[in-house]
């Protein structure tokens, strides 16, 4: 299984390809969706790595794939910009997941 990108801006798909992951740089609602498609059928394809800014602009896009299909698996992943997540993020997470403050 392989990993494929698909990234708002060319920094982050230029890093990723250095590291070996394939992927595509795309710019709209409709091409995320067509790519996005594409990329879930591909059964070669074991996880998407999305930027998160997607994940934001779009949410009801990758939810629909999240809980329609087991796979492949959607790593959101901070761009060039960084996260837009709070720095306690995942302590944050945990403790509203599993009820106790650490």
């Amino acid at each position: 299984m392989r990993m494929f990108l698909i990234s708002d801006n060319i920094d982050t798909f230029v890093g990723m390809h250095l590291a070996g992951v394939s992927g595509v740089v795309i710019h709209s609602r409709q091409h995320l969706k067509e790519q996005l498609t594409k990329a879930v059928n591909d059964k070669t394809i074991g996880i998407i790595l999305i930027t998160e800014k997607f994940s934001r602009e779009f949410p009801d896009i990758i939810a629909d794939v999240r809980l329609n299909r087991r796979m492949p698996l959607i790593v959101e992943i901070p761009d060039r910009h960084g996260t837009g997540r709070a720095p306690d993020f995942i302590t944050r997470y945990v403790n509203e997941a599993i009820g106790l403050k650490l």
